[in-house]
């Protein structure tokens, strides 16, 4: 077989992308590369449909609940003299904060109180109950039975639209066998916290543990957040992290050659030599900011490519989602909602979509009722309390 000579592939892989066509990676999925330490089973090659109808073939993980050997949290701090795990703050003082007593202190100035007047923090296992105070620090208990099954493209094809990665959308595997997942819900949604633990990640409220960011090269967001946190995991910021779930392969912040990256695209990745090939491959590397993921995916993905035997939270079986409020909340509902959309003779989601569009917890009362066509004095009276 004629190897192409590293301009010649470059210029080869340019002439693809300028006419459109779709662009296979010669770096793919290994089988073997998933650490055995998470695998319930053997890695199989398997048909699979991709999104775009394609019918390929995907390697199938069965990964556990936690990979053996690995070490989590801490994540809520019982007391305000205690420290816990870390969280992006996106309201006033906007930024990556490790959760103690003055990120506490300062969310409270600002309407959100997690604590108790002995400074003692309102905690709950969204995995076996539900919050029972308006603010509250979330962490779920694992579920040693859980496992989930993911499907990634045996061979990654260039997508002709991207994927955009909101709010717990699916973004890979990493190397150690645990799910990522972007961004975790926004403090401004729920009125709750679902804490991260140091490395960016916690547990689902279905019982197992993921990713929020790009751990092994976690450590240099905090030193340049001056964030006053250490993952205990070996910190490599140019080595692979994980398979994006459209096959590709996501390295740290740094390239190959020991620079940071400056013909990254939109989704935060590039056609380039790594530190596991001389040829140039598509790969995406992690962001200087947290998290430190990639916000969109350039690959194809396969349909129903998550999937976990857990009772509820992301993935899990008839289409259940996670507890409201709770580390895996996406598009739920806070306490409350329920009843009060009941009064209101509407969805919960409904509700809550039309609450948050007006202002969320500094809700413009009388331009959601108007566009809920009821009354102000309706809304007030069924809404679980009234947004700060």
């Amino acid at each position: 077989m004629r190897i192409l000579r590293t301009n010649t592939l470059v210029n080869l892989v340019s002439a693809m992308v300028l006419l459109g066509k779709p662009l296979s990676v010669w770096a793919h999925a290994d089988a073997a590369g998933i650490s055995k330490d998470a695998l319930v089973s053997e890695p199989q090659i398997v048909s699979c449909e991709l999104e775009n109808g394609d019918v390929s073939k995907c390697i199938k993980y069965i990964v556990k609940y936690l990979p053996d050997n690995l070490s989590i949290g801490p994540f809520c701090p019982q007391t305000t003299a205690e420290k816990g795990g870390v969280w992006h703050w996106d309201g006033d003082e906007t930024g990556l904060y490790r959760i103690d007593g003055a990120f506490l202190n300062m969310l409270s100035e600002q309407g959100y109180t997690f604590f108790d007047e002995k400074g003692e923090v309102f905690i709950t296992d969204v995995r076996t109950t539900q919050p029972a105070s308006e603010n509250t620090c979330l962490q779920a208990s694992v579920d040693t039975s859980v496992e989930m099954t993911v499907l990634l493209p045996r061979i990654p094809i260039k997508s002709e639209k991207l994927t955009k990665l909101g709010t717990v959308a699916k973004v890979g595997l990493a190397l150690d066998g645990v799910p990522i997942f972007a961004d975790a819900p926004s403090v401004l949604d729920t009125g709750h916290m679902p804490a991260l633990d140091t490395c960016g990640g916690h547990v689902d409220p279905g019982g197992w543990y993921h990713w929020h960011a790009t751990s092994t090269d976690i450590n240099s967001v905090f030193k340049r957040n001056a964030v006053d946190a250490e993952c205990s995991l070996e910190q490599n910021a140019s080595a692979m992290f994980a398979y994006a779930f459209d096959g590709y392969p996501i390295y740290g912040s740094i390239d190959y050659d020991g620079k940071i990256p400056t013909d990254l695209d939109t989704c935060n990745g590039h056609l380039g030599p790594t530190p596991d090939s001389a040829e140039p491959i598509y790969h995406y590397h992690a962001s200087a900011t947290f998290p430190n993921l990639p916000t969109c995916l350039s690959g194809v993905v396969a349909k129903n490519n998550f999937s976990t035997n857990a009772a509820q939270g992301i993935g899990a079986e008839g289409g259940k989602g996670p507890r409201r409020g709770g580390p895996g909340h996406k598009g739920g509902t806070p306490p409350g909602f329920e009843q009060a959309a009941n009064k209101l003779g509407i969805t919960a989601s409904e509700l809550f979509k039309v609450v948050k569009k007006n202002g969320g917890r500094k809700l413009n009362i009388s331009a959601a009722a108007k566009e809920l066509g009821i009354s102000e004095a309706a809304l007030k009276a069924a809404l679980p309390q009234p947004p700060r």
